[in-house]
């Protein structure tokens, strides 16, 4: 009898390791950026330690017909930022960690971090 409740016991231990969700990993910091508003005035955007591995759509111009500009990346992963909404066009440019910016004339509308 005892050994078959210890062997239960046992197995659910086991069974509970791999029900256990994984931990996201993000990155740390903020990532910020300008944008027109629908009045035509600049606005600033900021994604608070964004999850890595994932295409952001940048959420204030995602129903309107203008890009984000002047991104700055203080977060500790490197930006990578796309001309369309779902990080897939040819035209991007990367952000280095800590720091990393670039101008008004870098137009885009999605991020990834990694």
């Amino acid at each position: 009898m005892r050994t078959r409740t210890a062997f239960l016991s046992l197995v659910s231990a086991v069974a509970l390791c791999f029900t256990i969700p994984a931990v996201a990993s993000a990155a740390d910091g903020e990532f910020t950026y300008r944008y027109y508003d629908e009045d035509e005035e600049i606005q600033v955007g900021t994604l608070v330690d964004p999850d890595d591995g994932e295409c952001i759509e940048i959420p204030e111009i995602a129903d309107w017909d203008v890009d984000a500009f002047r991104p700055r990346n203080d977060t500790d992963s490197t930006a990578v930022v796309f001309l369309d909404d779902d990080c897939s066009s040819d035209s991007y440019f990367s952000l280095r960690p800590n720091g990393g910016r670039g101008s008004d004339r870098l137009l885009f509308r999605s991020v990834i971090f990694s």
